[in-house]
């Protein structure tokens, strides 16, 4: 049996309770395709085959992938051998669900590159790094880009928490299930998600700071004139970044232009 790597981030999850829990909180049907974005030995994949018509695996490690059919004789499983940042999402069927248990490194760049894809699944369920997953159900107070990038796309939810002994080799840290469940529509439109953006990073450009100040900084202008701005779009200036909530955003983007 392959060991796992640490280049690749590979922890392997074995336990058969927390797997199908996992695969339950994704709410497949037999009608669904499922994309499982680096399978490793199969112990998840062998879950989502039950509940699915159909699993397209995505491996990076090539002796993974390689073995990986071998173990499902009859079953309508498609491995992948390639870097799932290079993956086509085009290809998969509307409303395909994502099921994960991705590497702690790659993480932010997995949900951007999902949740901003033409063709966005209907339901992303990742095994991640706990305080991550706690950062992308952020709510107001705790807010972050991360937390808005996900939320302005999906509805998101926490969660089973599963502790770091579940693994072999144990990470570092705990882990915690995260649902996502992309909206019919995004809370923005996307020709105003440049403008967006621009100010919740300016926003977040000094996070330690006041409003007024990091608004001012990352926008370019005056502290009074970004206070302006601030109170037309009935935010405090005193207020931080992490206190907006996403339709505050949305009101200052307006009045910014």
């Amino acid at each position: 049996m392959a060991g796992p790597k640490k280049s690749l981030g590979q922890h392997w999850l074995k336990d058969r309770q927390v797997l199908a829990d996992i695969a339950e909180a994704a709410e497949i049907t037999p009608l669904d395709t499922v994309l499982e974005i680096g399978p490793g030995l199969g112990t998840l994949t062998s879950e989502l085959l039950r509940r699915a018509e159909k699993v397209i695996a995505v491996e990076l490690d090539e002796e993974l992938a390689a073995k990986l059919p071998g173990q499902f004789p009859g079953k309508t499983l498609q491995v992948i051998n390639e870097d799932i940042l290079d993956f086509d999402l085009s290809v998969l069927p509307k409303n395909y669900i994502v099921v994960a248990n991705v590497p702690y490194y790659i993480t932010s760049k997995i949900i951007k590159k999902l949740l901003t894809s033409d063709n966005k699944p209907k339901t992303t369920v990742l095994l991640i790094q706990k305080e991550v997953a706690e950062r992308l159900a952020a709510e107001p107070g705790n807010m972050s880009i991360l937390s808005i990038s996900a939320q302005i796309y999906g509805e998101v939810e926490l969660d089973q928490m599963v502790p770091a002994h579940f693994f072999t080799p144990p990470p570092k840290v705990d882990s915690q299930v995260v649902v996502v469940r992309t909206r019919p529509e995004p809370l923005i439109h996307p020709e105003d998600e440049k403008a967006f953006f621009r100010v919740v990073k300016a926003g977040f450009s000094s996070k330690r700071k006041k409003l007024r100040s990091s608004i001012a900084a990352g926008l370019g202008i005056s502290k009074p004139d970004a206070e302006v701005l601030l109170k037309k779009a009935d935010i405090h200036p005193d207020d931080r970044a992490e206190a907006l909530a996403i339709n505050q955003w949305i009101d200052l983007m307006k009045i910014v232009g």
